[in-house]
């Protein structure tokens, strides 16, 4: 008896061994998600080049020392301190920036992040790195860890299968060597026992209460998100090719705690000129004049426009988009090529300015939200753009770039803290700091370098919570 069990003790410590090792593999995919958390307020992506830290690509061969690498990204202070070459070097090179100390990373997750790294720097993870200015030919593809989590439960039932049947077994050959009757039970009335439901629902309820938390942390962390619009409006036309500023069009991001969309008025201030455009011809603008109700034929806002019929706003439009065909195709009337463009075009105005809510065409735009910020947090633009002096692009990316809009930052909360932790405030010239007599006084003695957003609160929690 004290041998069977034994056996089944090995057993079950043999499967507890394979389980962690299955966990504590070293994964790129993990690493990723460890890089935006802790990495990439400071180091750049394609980890090729330098920003407020070095390129991180190829930073094992050049450290040459797994173990001293690991000690330097969970504490480089400590390692400058004691005077490692490599280490000392980076400081001399990157000084007064100091690295954030992570020491609670576990070398699994370090090895991660490395295996990540090496992955983006040498192209094996992912899409290839690509030059400045070359094209991207499609979205990366991101990879699913599904199917390993399958591959694991699998493993884990037949495990209890197998160990439930040697244990069954046992029982029965104790019970025959003792002379004792045992009814052995078939495996549905094993797995229909109270233990077990008991064991399913309890499982059932931690893995919903893990996926209700994993979902709700997750809101707003869409970095790529980049969902299709009413309008194509394009970024790269109007903030890259144009140079129009960012807060012409969302002008209250420098004013108060929202950046607002636009209204149609401020896209009429351009379109009242501009009435066809260089990529899309009649088909999107048409869309702003059909919203606000301006007759880009008359040059006039139409009267009692909100009282309009679909059939009276159609004539006014489908000739407008007619009118310009024919010019640009230098005909008296509309062939059928231009007969079917010009209802293509209105079934999507039609489309693209109503919906199950929203029944008229007249009336604002509904944009699709792509940054979006849990009711918890409190972000106050205005803080960051008129008194911090942020570029729009250190969270948004480089939008002038982008023909559809994407989010570029991952927005999550280690994210924000890396940023406040690394950011140097403006003092100079800033009369919204002028308050902070102690930190002019050592800036002008030279007893401090800098003053970071965490020196003045940044990583107080009712800065962010209500």
């Amino acid at each position: 008896m004290y041998k069977h069990l034994k056996f089944s003790l090995y057993l079950a410590i043999f499967s507890l061994i394979t389980i962690s090792s299955l966990r504590a593999q070293v994964s790129p995919d993990a690493g990723k998600e460890l890089f935006k958390s802790y990495c990439a307020a400071c180091h750049a992506k394609d980890m090729r080049s330098a920003a407020t830290g070095p390129a991180l690509g190829g930073s094992q061969q050049r450290w040459g020392d797994d173990a001293a690498l690991y000690a330097w990204i969970r504490n480089s202070q400590a390692l400058i301190a004691d005077g490692h070459p490599r280490a000392v070097e980076l400081w001399n090179q990157y000084k007064p920036t100091v690295m954030t100390a992570f020491p609670n990373l576990t070398d699994d997750e370090i090895g991660s992040m490395l295996a990540y790294i090496n992955g983006v720097y040498d192209g094996t993870y992912g899409a290839a790195p690509q030059a400045a200015g070359q094209e991207t030919k499609g979205p990366v593809e991101k990879k699913s860890n599904l199917p390993m989590y399958i591959i694991i439960a699998v493993i884990l039932a037949a495990l209890a299968l197998l160990l439930t049947k040697i244990i069954l077994n046992l029982r029965h050959i104790v019970a025959a060597k003792e002379g004792e009757d045992y009814e052995k039970k078939t495996l549905w009335q094993i797995m229909s026992s109270k233990g077990v439901v008991t064991f399913l629902i309890f499982s059932a309820v931690i893995l919903g209460s893990y996926t209700t938390v994993n979902n709700a942390t997750n809101l707003g962390r869409q970095e790529g998100y980049s969902p299709d619009q009413p309008i194509k409006f394009s970024h790269e036309t109007h903030a890259g090719l144009h140079k129009i500023d960012c807060q012409y069009c969302h002008d209250t991001a420098r004013k108060s705690k929202h950046s607002s969309i636009p209204s149609a008025n401020t896209c009429m201030n351009c379109h009242k000129a501009i009435k066809v455009g260089s990529k899309y011809g009649t088909a999107e603008i048409t869309k702003i004049f059909a919203s606000i109700g301006y007759d880009p034929t008359t040059n006039t806002y139409v009267e009692n426009y909100e009282s309009k019929t679909e059939e009276e706003i159609k004539a006014i439009y489908t000739k407008w988009m007619g009118d310009q065909y024919k010019v640009a195709k230098e005909l008296a009337d509309l062939d059928k090529e231009g007969v079917k463009l010009v209802e293509k075009q209105w079934k999507d105005i039609v489309k693209s300015l109503t919906n199950e809510q929203k029944k008229n065409i007249q009336g604002p735009i509904e944009w699709t939200r792509i940054h979006n910020l849990p009711d918890h947090v409190y972000f106050n633009h205005a803080q960051h753009v008129t008194v911090g002096k942020v570029e729009c692009q250190t969270c948004h990316g480089p939008v002038e770039t982008m023909e559809v809009l994407a989010q570029a930052s991952p927005l999550s909360m280690g994210w924000c803290i890396n940023c406040h932790r690394q950011t140097e405030v403006k003092f100079l010239d800033n009369p919204y700091y002028a308050d902070y007599a102690r930190y002019h006084e050592e800036l002008a003695s030279g007893k401090r370098t800098k003053v970071t957003v965490a020196d003045i609160g940044g990583l107080e929690c009712q800065k962010c919570h209500y």
